[in-house]
């Protein structure tokens, strides 16, 4: 199994020796083990959304039904996101990866072969149970491996090669979704893409090893989960759930709903799908652009700057009809997204001490999964009534009221060691 060095040291203090020590072939490594289960977590977040024209049609689905099927996986990984990323702060990071990846890989798999909507709910609420920790505990998991002085441009590198995986999913529906390969829906073969690849990760993070600062800590009590609802933790908590609640109004917002937004404007199921691939280059890109950017700019405003930008990029995607205009505002909403998406995956968990790191990651981080299980029940019927200038005008509330709440109330992160006062 891969080490960072003698595991006395990790023991006897890795917040300061883990810092001191130069970046090696370790930390490298890890990045891409992370990076690739992010790939094909946010290939799952996606696809969704992504194939939510074709299952309507294929499927004869009602608006209900349609919402369902976006809410399941999203309800799954709520719980997910809330249980193990509790129980790696009990078990371990290293061996909730597994856990989580490897039910993400036989459930997604299972689902391409679903009979009819509501086997493929229940698929989805189960493959999300795995995929709702992913990016915990990569999250938790990378904060506690990489030295401090690198720590935001790490984690950013490996969002960026998670985020290959949006561009790709509109891609590969693009190309997929009007064929029937082997007699099989187009549809059917994105999930068995997603399965395949993701056992082939559950594979390679075999010798991945544990987070030298839950080595470290093993041998203390252990909190419980109440303890984050707790002085001194409470307010930082409060804040973090609501900030987590609505950001997904503006983030998965447009994930989820963009195909449906474009086909409401008058596009085809084909072209709608073509033109959000487009926009979905955004999401590679501007993860890429907040590579440096992560530690030149202090973490709470690179994350009200970007969520400022997505506001104003939605409205006017939301309300323009050309082609041009809609391409270039949705490719700046996304780039702006994942400037955001990789700023607030580094300043959560860096916000709370290694003793309840996990559980206040996972359980605020859960909330994101529920608010967007309800949010096609709430935006789709708007959508159908009202049109998209009116769904993207409550995104845009959404992401105001949250860059007000952090820049009242969010922490100053910076590169300091974790847990130093």
């Amino acid at each position: 199994m891969t080490t960072f060095g003698d595991a006395s040291d990790a023991r006897t203090g890795p917040p300061v020796r883990l810092d001191e020590r130069p970046l090696g072939p370790v930390h490298y490594k890890l990045v891409a083990l992370v990076g690739m289960g992010l790939f094909f977590d946010l290939y799952e977040l996606f696809l969704a959304g992504t194939v939510t024209g074709v299952l309507r049609q294929q499927l004869h689905l009602s608006t209900y039904q349609l919402s369902g099927i976006l809410a399941s996986a999203f309800a799954g990984q709520f719980l997910g996101a809330l249980v193990i990323g509790r129980l790696s702060d009990v078990f371990g990071r290293r061996r909730m990866f597994m856990v989580n990846i490897g039910l993400y890989a036989g459930f997604t798999l299972l689902g391409a072969f679903s009979p009819n909507v509501w086997f493929l709910m229940a698929t989805r609420v189960l493959a999300g149970l795995g995929i709702g920790a992913e990016m915990t505990v990569s999250d938790t998991y990378l904060s506690e491996t990489m030295p401090a002085r690198v720590r935001g441009r790490m984690i950013a590198t490996a969002y960026t090669l998670g985020f290959l995986a949006v561009p790709a999913v509109g891609f590969l529906a693009r190309w997929l979704v009007p064929l029937q390969p082997l007699g099989i829906d187009g549809w059917r073969w994105l999930f068995v893409l997603g399965g395949l690849g993701a056992a082939l990760v559950f594979v390679a993070r075999r010798h991945m090893p544990e987070s030298p600062h839950w080595e470290a800590g093993r041998t203390r009590q252990r909190v419980s989960l109440t303890e984050i609802l707790r002085k001194p933790f409470r307010g930082r908590t409060t804040l973090f759930s609501t900030v987590m609640i609505l950001q997904v109004f503006g983030y998965y917002g447009f994930g989820t709903l963009a195909v449906l937004v474009l086909q409401h404007k008058g596009f085809t199921v084909v072209n709608s799908l073509g033109y959000l691939a487009i926009t979905y280059l955004g999401y590679p890109l501007g993860s890429l652009l907040a590579i440096p950017l992560m530690e030149r700019v202090e973490r709470k405003y690179l994350v009200m700057g970007s969520a400022a930008l997505m506001a104003v990029f939605g409205l006017v995607f939301g309300f323009a009809t050309a082609v041009p205009l809609i391409l270039v505002s949705g490719g700046l909403f996304t780039l702006a997204s994942n400037v955001f998406s990789d700023a607030i995956h580094t300043y959560l968990p860096e916000s709370f001490p290694t003793s309840v790191r996990g559980t206040a990651s996972g359980a605020t981080y859960s909330l994101s999964k529920l608010s967007t299980a309800v949010q096609p029940f709430l935006l789709l019927p708007l959508l159908d009534r009202r049109g998209p200038g009116a769904v993207f005008t409550i995104i845009t509330v959404a992401l105001v009221i949250m860059v007000v709440l952090i820049g009242r109330w969010g922490p100053i992160s910076g590169r300091r060691p974790l847990d130093a006062e």
